[in-house]
């Protein structure tokens, strides 16, 4: 690596992440699980267990639509369900920095609480540390999950063909538009999509469906989720950019605050690449959905073996997506 020191770009999701990951996390604890680079690892040896973990550093706390503790569920409970496994046990550790109010404290568990009844997982263990004030910004949360594999063996990155469709399961920039409105007390009328995808996800895995993989849009937006598919399948993508779900406020919010809305993090959407035959009747059964009914088919996989993502514009001109390079905005989750 060229860098001498961890800047705040590092932790951002895009590119700076992505090649310390390769660089420094790969090259030292290199093993055929961790390289897969999943959301969740599948432990095969294990009996189709998956497991991951995810570490919260929200600021603020809470923000419209949701809070660290709600935030640490449904991130944890999203890995499982993009990763073809049914969500069922969680940890709970939480760094807590002396000082922080214990009915602050008490709101936070309760937010966990409600939102893993929520998700139908149970919180099994956990850890809690105190550390001196100065040491922390109030508290920082981390969750591990452990799901059952559920998919078939066409389920992987590596079975994603050209032609296949790709569909965004809701509407996109919300989270990221949330923290910051509550960061810098804006007004933007914009809640979170914090929310549990497993009971939209889940069913269409069951029913085998032609879903061939998943994943959630969080830190980096869906740029950056799109980029990481395309350099995981090898292929290109051609995305259009009339069929991006995007609300008319949020795409307001974004212009007014010189925002690229394709960068912006995303709680409770995913990422479907779905067999061309099957895209139709996997949007009629995420249209059923609450947190499916804006879900869209935008785009397709490429016969491009250089692995770009290239969006068609409303003017009918096309530009390259890239990789997210800096973080816009810090810690939003």
């Amino acid at each position: 690596m060229n860098e001498k020191e961890i800047n705040l770009g590092h932790g951002s999701g895009g590119r700076l992440m992505h090649r310390l990951i390769r660089e420094l996390l790969l090259k030292k604890l290199s093993n055929p699980v961790l390289g897969e680079l999943q959301d969740s690892a599948r432990l095969t040896g294990a009996g189709r267990i998956c497991f991951t973990t995810d570490s919260f550093v929200v600021s603020p706390l809470f923000f419209p639509g949701g809070d660290i503790g709600k935030l640490a569920v449904y991130g944890t409970v999203n890995d499982l369900a993009v990763s073809g496994a049914i969500p069922e046990y969680l940890s709970l550790a939480m760094i807590i920095e002396e000082g922080l109010g214990i009915k602050l404290l008490e709101k936070i568990v309760d937010s966990v609480a409600n939102a893993a009844r929520k998700a139908r997982v149970q919180v099994v263990t956990g850890d809690l540390k105190v550390v001196p004030r100065g040491s922390c910004d109030k508290i920082f949360i981390n969750t591990a999950g452990v799901g059952r594999f559920i998919g078939r063996g066409s389920f992987s990155l590596k079975m994603v063909r050209p032609h296949d469709r790709i569909i965004v399961t809701g509407n996109i920039a919300r989270h990221g538009l949330a923290v910051l409105a509550a960061r810098k007390g804006l007004e933007l009328g914009i809640n979170s999509d914090c929310a549990p995808l497993s009971g939209l996800l889940i069913p269409l895995l069951k029913r085998g469906c032609g879903v061939k993989f998943m994943r959630d849009p969080t830190r980096g937006g869906l740029a950056t989720t799109l980029n990481e598919i395309a350099e995981g399948c090898g292929y290109g993508m051609l995305i259009n950019e009339s069929e991006l779900p995007l609300s008319a406020r949020t795409a307001a919010a974004c212009e007014l605050l010189g925002i690229d809305p394709l960068y912006v993090a995303n709680e409770g959407a995913a990422v479907m690449i779905v067999e061309e035959d099957a895209v139709k009747n996997v949007l009629r059964l995420l249209h059923r959905h609450p947190l499916g009914k804006c879900a869209r088919e935008i785009g397709e996989i490429s016969g491009e073996t250089q692995k770009l993502v290239v969006l068609r514009t409303v003017n009918g001109s096309q530009r390259i997506i890239d990789m997210l390079t800096a973080d816009p905005l810090p810690r939003i989750c």
